[in-house]
C-alpha cells in the first residue's frame, strides 16, 4: 500500500479519544487497515507485496500510532509473523503466509501465561490421530481481532510454536485487559479448549534456523513498541496544539490573554515537539540498523555481529524513546489549567499509553545489558539461541 492516507489517519485520530473513553474496540478500523494492505507492506515484491524497508514500515507505524496508538499496537504480533518468513526455509510455508497477509488476514499473539515458573501450561497432545490444544493465555494482544493466533505450547517435552485459526471451535478471546493504558489492543485472555490443530502449523522452537532469527525478532518486536510510543509523542503534540490554539485567555489574567502567545506555553509545546522528533528519529535509525543486518543475511552473507549490533541499537533506542515521551506526555498538562484534565479531551491517555507500553520488556534490564556489553562484551543469554551467536564487542563495532 502507499503511505497511509491523510484522510484515513484523520478519521482514526478523530475517534481515538472517544473510543478510549468508552472502551469501543476498533474492529472496523483494524479491518480497514488490513483491507488497505497495512499488514502486508513487508511481503516481498516477488511474492506480490510492496516490499518496503524497515524504516518505511516503522515510519508508518509511528504515523498510525499518532492517530490511534491502540490500533497500531494491535499489529505487533502480525508484523512479527511476517518478519519470521525472512528465515523460513520451507518455501511453501513462506508463500502461504505471504498469501494470507495479502488476502488481509490478521495474526494475533498469545505467548504469556500467569504461572509460577516459565514452564508452559498450555499443551499440545495427540488424541485419536489429531493434535489438540488446551490452555489459557494472557495479554494476547490483537487476538480478539485476529484470523489466526501465534502461540507457544508444550508438546513432546519441548516448547513449540503453534498457529491456529480463530474460527476453529474451542478458541475464545475476551476483552478483560485491565491495564490503565492501551485499553483497546485486545490484550485480554484467550482460551483453547480441545482445539484441533493443523500439523503443518506446528514447529519446535528448537528449530531456530541458524541462530539469527531469535535476536532479530527480539529487536523487531521491541522496535514496534517503540514506534508506537514515538507515535504517542506526536499525538501529544497534535492534541496540545489543538487545545491551545483556540483558547482566548489564561487563568489569572484579566480580559483576553491568548495562551498561544504565552512564552511558557510555547516552551511546553516546543518541548513536546522536540521529544516527538527525537523519538521518531531514534526509532528510524534503529530500524535501519536492523535492516542492514537482515540485508546481509538475505544476500547470503549472514553476519552474527551485525545482528548483535542491531539488537543493542534497539536496546539503546529504548533508553531514549521511553523516558523522552513519558516525561513529555506528563508535561503536556502545563499548557492549560483545570480544563486540560477534562475526561472528554482524553489528554491523559497519552501518558497512560506510553507508560503502559514501557512495561513491556522493562528498560532497566536492557540498560544493564548495554552496560555489560560495553564493559565486558557480554551478550544477554536470551540473545544466544546457538553458541555460534557468541561474538565479541570489538568485532561487532
Amino acid at each position: 500500500m502507499p503511505d497511509l492516507s491523510p484522510e484515513l489517519l484523520r478519521r482514526l485520530r478523530d475517534g481515538a479519544a472517544e473510543r478510549d473513553r468508552d472502551r469501543q474496540l476498533p474492529r472496523a478500523e483494524v479491518r480497514e487497515l488490513l483491507d488497505a494492505g497495512f499488514g502486508s507492506a513487508r511481503v516481498p515484491v516477488e511474492h506480490g507485496g510492496e516490499g518496503v524497508d524497515l524504516a518505511t514500515l516503522f515510519a508508518r507505524i509511528i504515523d498510525l500510532a499518532a492517530a490511534d496508538s491502540n490500533v497500531a499496537h494491535v499489529f505487533r504480533g502480525h508484523l512479527a509473523v511476517i518478519e519470521m518468513q525472512n528465515f523460513e526455509p520451507d518455501a511453501a510455508r513462506r508463500e502461504a503466509w505471504y498469501a494470507r497477509a495479502l488476502a488481509g488476514d490478521l495474526v494475533g499473539n498469545a505467548q504469556s501465561e500467569q504461572t509460577a515458573t516459565s514452564d508452559l501450561a498450555t499443551t499440545l497432545t495427540s488424541v485419536d490421530g489429531e493434535l489438540r490444544l488446551n490452555g489459557r493465555k494472557y495479554y494476547t494482544t490483537g487476538s480478539i481481532y485476529a484470523d489466526w493466533i501465534d502461540l507457544s505450547a508444550r508438546y513432546r517435552d519441548e516448547d513449540y510454536q503453534v498457529i491456529v485459526s480463530t474460527r476453529t471451535p474451542g478458541v475464545e478471546s475476551i476483552d478483560d485487559w485491565a491495564g490503565f493504558g492501551q485499553r483497546l489492543t485486545g490484550s485480554g485472555t484467550t482460551t483453547f479448549t480441545d482445539v484441533v490443530v493443523d500439523p503443518e502449523l506446528v514447529r519446535p522452537y528448537a528449530l531456530d534456523l541458524d541462530g539469527f532469527r531469535h535476536p532479530y525478532l527480539m529487536g523487531f518486536f521491541q522496535l514496534v513498541l517503540l514506534a508506537v510510543v514515538a507515535g504517542v509523542g506526536r499525538a501529544a503534540v497534535d492534541d496540545a496544539v489543538a487545545f491551545v490554539q483556540p483558547r482566548r485567555r489564561i487563568f489569572g489574567y484579566g480580559g483576553e490573554a491568548f495562551p498561544r502567545e504565552d512564552p511558557l506555553v510555547q516552551t511546553v509545546v516546543g518541548t513536546l515537539s522536540s521529544a516527538a522528533f527525537a523519538a521518531r528519529a531514534t526509532v528510524l535509525e534503529a530500524g535501519r540498523s536492523l535492516d542492514a543486518a537482515l540485508a546481509g543475511y538475505r544476500a547470503g552473507e549472514p553476519d552474527a555481529d551485525a545482528f548483535t549490533q542491531a539488537q543493542f541499537d534497539v536496546y539503546r533506542a529504548q533508553q531514549t524513546v521511553l523516558p523522552t515521551v513519558i516525561d513529555a506526555t506528563a508535561e503536556l498538562f502545563e499548557v492549560g489549567g483545570a480544563s486540560s484534565v477534562d475526561t472528554g479531551r482524553g489528554l491523559d491517555r497519552h501518558w497512560r499509553n506510553a507508560r503502559t507500553i514501557a512495561t513491556h520488556n522493562p528498560s532497566v534490564q536492557r540498560r544493564r545489558a548495554i552496560g555489560d556489553w560495553e564493559l565486558n562484551a557480554a551478550i544477554p543469554l536470551f540473545n544466544q539461541p546457538q553458541a555460534s551467536m557468541s561474538s565479541t564487542k570489538e568485532s561487532a563495532k
